[in-house]
């Protein structure tokens, strides 16, 4: 039977989601910016550029980079704290949501698993990023 969460089988998906990722139509996101992405929508906000540069241990322009790009993209926004103008709120969009499903969708299909739990067959990047684009 094999260990679903080895390494090599995290890597593969990983490597699959990507490539999928890469491949579809769309705009690429830069591992920054798909970091910042993620942690905006799979941590309990409200974020901040300043919250987001310790999280993730960069620079604040460099969140500020990373954040310009996800809004041409309209997959963030932000957003003037209006409890302390100073402050600058990073929020979620529909696009972001959507945008967010589609990832793990490609994760489950190069997974190999189902909802249903069956085993997983080896990642195949050709055949994920075909079901994925």
């Amino acid at each position: 039977m094999p260990v679903h969460n080895a390494p090599d089988h995290l890597i593969g998906i990983f490597r699959d989601t990507v490539v999928a990722l890469v491949r579809r139509d769309g705009h690429d996101l830069s591992a920054r910016q798909l970091g910042v992405f993620l942690t905006v929508y799979m941590s309990e906000g409200p974020h901040t550029v300043r919250g987001l540069a310790a999280t993730l241990n960069v620079s604040k322009p460099a969140i500020t980079r990373a954040l310009d790009r996800l809004g041409e993209l309209d997959l963030a926004r932000r957003k003037t704290d209006p409890q302390d103008r100073r402050s600058v709120l990073v929020q979620r969009t529909a696009k972001g949501t959507s945008f967010l499903k589609e990832i793990r969708s490609v994760m489950v299909e190069a997974d190999g698993t189902g909802r249903a739990g069956t085993p997983a067959q080896p990642a195949n990047s050709e055949s994920a990023a075909r079901r994925a684009g």
